[in-house]
């Protein structure tokens, strides 16, 4: 595939600029964390190593900043393509600095500087760099996003082709924001109106890509003959426009295609999962079950309380409440609440697929619990016995399963990984009454792209949005 058209101010300057103001910017960290080490009240903590004045240890800090910024380049901070891409950009740089944190210790470890390196400033390094690195880079994209630079900056992109998927995306990229993306207009030969500007009929491409400076050919489907599809990839490689294809184009519920070869031949597939691969399946087992026991052991008090709360008000019944869900590769268990409604609740339950805001069947203490997720932390004994994550999608109860696999397109492959007990739907408000199917999208594209520092992403927005979308 050719490559887009050169944009020297978004592929060479902006990116030598990052590299010049991150490099300053490490370096400042650095001295600030040897301020911190040597000269500060923390000075006294951790290990006491010979002292250093800041001429001795500056060659330390100009190794430790060559290695940050190697880190950086290698997770491509520096393309032009990412200068944009703010979230992306800053979630890249938070996890080469605890890259770089790793390395640079296990580097003191077996190359002897000298002066020793102090295993303390090297944590003050990670801490402070990251912050002014944030700062630093959150000043660079409040001016890179101003309406003088930004249109500079974006990359023009073409639909080709009009359907529900293009409009999906112009949901995603609306007009005037400050995404990497900027829609041009569509390209088709369809003349019904449509809500965005028309360029022209297809077999005009050449002229279009031309006239309108496209950097990105976006398709949206593929139903064109062969010749015809051969005629635009050869157009766009022509115009040095980049040609992509939306996942949706194809019958698959999974968007991580990878272009993969048997013996000489190409071949466009889906790649294993990477949250069922051995060594990922391992290590998110681990952090379920640190994560399950410290959560256990912190709640436990919190939990006796409400039960009593629960008992002084609702007598009858037993304290915790169960109910049969679906689990990783369609297994039913038995998943444990605290009880939050009248005992007789279930009888009239499986009506609804959530509970409705102001239900007359909800305790005062359950709409407590409720408000606040309390009713959930049993469900850490869920994670220990492996029949949930910390993380993941949440998990449904069987009848519910079935009759929204039959409404909802990729319901099912929800269930190729175990269910969680917070996930990316919760976190972004998707909870209770809210839209199913864009749920289901955000539980897909959490299967798609998990890592362990999602996972961990994802824990941590839990806790700083908690009240967020809870019934």
């Amino acid at each position: 595939m050719a490559q887009s058209s050169n944009n020297p101010l978004r592929d060479s300057l902006l990116p030598s600029i990052l590299l010049v103001g991150d490099t300053l910017v490490a370096f400042g960290g650095l001295s600030l964390a040897y301020w911190l080490r040597y000269h500060s009240m923390l000075a006294t903590l951790g290990i006491d190593v010979p002292w250093a004045s800041y001429g001795q240890y500056r060659p330390l800090l100009l190794v430790g900043v060559i290695f940050l910024v190697g880190a950086f380049a290698q997770r491509g901070l520096y393309d032009g393509r990412v200068v944009l891409r703010k979230q992306f950009a800053l979630n890249l740089l938070a996890r080469a600095t605890v890259y770089w944190v790793v390395v640079y210790l296990a580097f003191s470890l077996v190359v002897k500087f000298d002066p020793p390196i102090s295993r303390l400033f090297v944590v003050f390094g990670g801490v402070t760099t990251l912050l002014l690195l944030w700062l630093w880079r959150n000043v660079f994209y409040y001016v890179a996003t101003r309406p003088r630079c930004l249109p500079h900056l974006q990359r023009r992109v073409a639909l080709l082709g009009w359907n529900e998927s293009a409009a999906s995306l112009l949901q995603e990229i609306p007009p005037g924001g400050s995404h990497p993306y900027q829609l041009i207009g569509c390209v088709t030969d369809d003349d019904a109106p449509l809500p965005l500007r028309r360029l022209g009929p297809v077999h005009d491409l050449a002229a279009i890509l031309k006239a309108e400076k496209i950097d990105v050919l976006l398709a949206t489907r593929l139903d064109f003959g062969s010749d015809e599809l051969a005629r635009i990839t050869a157009t766009c490689e022509q115009a040095y426009a980049e040609w992509k294809v939306m996942p949706t184009a194809f019958p698959i519920f999974l968007s991580g295609l990878r272009l993969q070869t048997v013996g000489r031949i190409p071949v466009v597939g889906v790649e294993d999962l990477a949250i069922n691969r051995l060594m990922n399946r391992m290590v998110k087992r681990i952090v379920d079950l640190a994560g399950a026991t410290v959560g256990l052991i912190v709640s436990a008090p919190v939990i006796a309380v409400l039960a009593w709360l629960i008992k002084r008000e609702s007598p009858q019944g037993d304290i915790l409440f169960r109910q049969t869900r679906i689990g990783a590769d369609h297994r039913p268990f038995t998943l444990y609440k605290l009880r939050s409604m009248h005992p007789d609740a279930a009888k009239s339950d499986s009506t609804h697929q959530s509970t409705r805001q102001g239900d007359t069947r909800v305790l005062r203490v359950g709409a407590f619990m409720r408000r606040w997720n309390l009713d959930e932390l049993p469900q850490y004994w869920n994670v220990l016995r492996g029949q949930m994550s910390l993380v993941g999608p949440r998990p449904e109860r069987p009848h519910h399963v079935e009759q929204l696999a039959e409404r909802i397109p990729h319901y099912l492959p929800r269930h190729l990984v175990k269910p969680g007990m917070t996930g990316w739907a919760q976190v972004n408000g998707l909870r209770g009454a809210t839209d199913l199917a864009e749920r289901i999208r955000y539980d897909i594209f959490y299967i798609e792209n998990w890592s362990l520092w999602f996972d961990l992403q994802i824990i941590g927005l839990t806790f700083l949005r908690w009240r967020s979308g809870a019934v």
